[in-house]
């Protein structure tokens, strides 16, 4: 059986792994998203950390220097339904990149260094999580790294998506990532005070902003026959499990949603039905991995009051791949900004309605990645 045209066989791999994570103690090992670390060129990462403050609900906590990187630490305000991934904007000081190599594709050679490199996950016992992934041959980037607040290790990055996992066992505070070697950066970065609209005397942190909150879901582009080891790999390296898969035919794409639970973070995987042809002949989907690579194509936050928000967005100079699409009939609207600049990242506004349990529906999934092509 094809396996890009049926779920059957990637529904009985994923039943075996869950049934392996019970039989070899993994299970409960990985709790939910942490952080994502998105690197970007040193003389851009200002500039990504005061975009990603000005068009999301994120707030700047701390920058900070150690031997290796410089770090901007950027946390969206506490929800009472939801608490969000922390966002941790970095550079290389110095080091090998061990990204170098699947960053670099056509219209990514001017940005070597720039991705979204990193999910990081809480665990609560990573000497053991390593001792059993190290049994199934899991390659990590080093060795437990101890940064006094906490334990960190995260995984090579993934030759199907690219991207690394890492894990991370708190000793103290959460969410405090600067250790007593750090070096504190003064670095001024407060949202804009105020933004272009006839609400002009309103701060921006109460006006365009105040909607936007918790990382919602992040989408990954990965190849036609990388599909099924993509989610059945991250299946192995955590506790989520697939959900269920939108075909879209007529754009020879597949979207599937991988979840821990109905309230936490999602991870999305986009892919061809089949394998990219030519510029001409292969679907968005498969057009953006021959250009950037496979890769994180789009982060999405959660929104309220989306259609008010969009438009205050838009006054404020941002620009979109296409209309909100979705209504309150069908039970979610959502829309897709240009990609950045400064990370080459897409940032998605989602908004569910009432009582609406789905997650996507086969009409915004259709129109979100027909709208890839303007990229």
């Amino acid at each position: 059986m094809d396996l890009q045209n049926s779920d059957e066989i990637l529904r009985k791999e994923a039943d075996r792994i869950m049934e392996e994570r019970r039989l070899f103690g993994l299970d409960g090992l990985v709790g939910g998203l942490q952080a994502v670390i998105i690197n970007t060129e040193p003389h851009l990462q200002k500039a990504a950390v005061e975009e990603l403050i000005r068009y999301s609900g994120l707030q700047f906590q701390e920058a900070f220097m150690d031997t290796t990187h410089r770090t901007s630490v950027l946390k969206v305000p506490g929800s009472a339904k939801f608490r969000s991934a922390d966002f941790l904007i970095r550079s290389r000081l110095k080091g090998s990149n061990p990204f170098l190599e699947i960053n670099v594709a056509p219209q990514t050679r001017d940005l070597p260094n720039t991705r979204l490199e990193t999910f990081v996950f809480e665990i609560s016992d990573i000497e053991r999580y390593v001792s059993l992934q190290a049994l199934a041959n899991v390659k990590f980037q080093s060795e437990i790294l101890d940064f006094d607040n906490y334990f960190f290790i995260q995984t090579m990055p993934s030759k199907f998506t690219g991207n690394s996992l890492g894990f991370i066992e708190w000793k103290g505070e959460r969410g405090i990532y600067s250790s007593p070697e750090s070096q504190r950066i003064e670095w001024n970065m407060e949202k804009p005070e105020y933004f272009a609209s006839s609400s002009a005397s309103l701060p921006a942190s109460t006006s365009q902003t105040r909607n936007i909150r918790w990382l919602d879901h992040a989408a990954t582009r990965v190849r036609a026959q990388d599909r099924d080891p993509a989610i059945l790999e991250f299946m192995r390296l955590t506790n989520y499990n697939f959900d269920f898969a939108i075909y879209v035919k007529s754009l020879n794409s597949i979207t599937s949603v991988a979840r821990l639970s109905s309230s936490d973070f999602a991870m999305v995987f986009t892919s061809g039905i089949t394998p990219f042809v030519s510029q001409e002949a292969s679907g968005p989907t498969e057009k953006f991995i021959s250009n950037f690579g496979p890769r994180v194509h789009h982060i999405a936050f959660h929104t309220e009051e989306i259609v008010a928000t969009v438009e205050a967005l838009r006054r404020d100079g941002m620009k979109f791949l296409l209309d909100l699409v979705g209504s309150p009939e069908e039970g979610l609207k959502q829309i897709f900004s240009q990609p950045s600049k400064n990370t080459l990242l897409v940032l998605e506004y989602i908004h569910r309605y009432g009582d609406f349990d789905g997650f996507f529906t086969k009409s915004n999934v259709t129109s979100l990645t027909a709208a890839t092509a303007k990229q």
